[in-house]
């Protein structure tokens, strides 16, 4: 198993435009894009990974999705669906228990500490940054991993302690600050080869 967790620092916590993805609905665009390119092969979906993110913009924050690669139904690769399978998880009232939208998307009010402490029972937590180990060095040793990365802002150095404390390792796919949606295609090629 392989997951990732992205955090949108001012991606929305209700139900957003469609249409307007990238502005008012806080970069969801980007969300969007990292989910699909997490999730999605040529005419298949990764059943062995699942996908985590932390929703920190207005008006409701935090909130957290699950998104489970072998239980997803009704998914396609393009933003404006998976927008609208995140918007319909968005309309739900929830709690710190994970509640079921869709076949394979969950939500639930968590913050960055609650996802941190259930994820790293299961996974190794991996910090993704520029400075870290070069992941060609160390892919093929990565057992479960659980890669945490940020949106366009990067992380909060609040945030970054937090994941700090949890981080087994900090790993780098380019010494170049790239798109989160980049660095994902590029993790799952490293560990691809592996």
């Amino acid at each position: 198993m392989r997951a990732f967790l992205i955090v949108g620092n001012k991606a929305v916590t209700k139900p957003f435009n469609l249409n307007d993805l990238a502005g008012s609905a806080g970069r969801m665009d980007i969300i969007c894009r990292c989910i699909a390119q997490a999730l999605f092969i040529s005419h298949g979906i990764r059943k062995d990974v699942e996908v985590y993110v932390l929703l920190l913009g207005e008006p409701d924050p935090p909130k957290a999705l699950k998104i489970v690669g072998s239980e997803v139904r009704y998914m396609a690769p393009d933003e404006r669906n998976v927008g609208g399978i995140i918007r319909r998880a968005l309309s739900l009232n929830v709690d710190k228990k994970w509640r079921k939208s869709t076949p394979g998307v969950y939500v639930a009010r968590k913050n960055l500490c609650d996802l941190l402490e259930e994820l790293n029972v299961r996974y190794d937590v991996i910090y993704l940054r520029e400075d870290g180990f070069d992941i060609r060095k160390v892919a093929c040793m990565l057992k479960n991993p659980l890669f945490i990365l940020g949106d366009h802002l990067g992380l909060k150095e609040e945030d970054e302690e937090i994941v700090m404390k949890y981080a087994e390792m900090i790993v780098s796919v380019s010494k170049l600050s790239l798109q989160a949606d980049q660095c994902i295609v590029i993790v799952h090629y490293e560990l691809d080869r592996c």
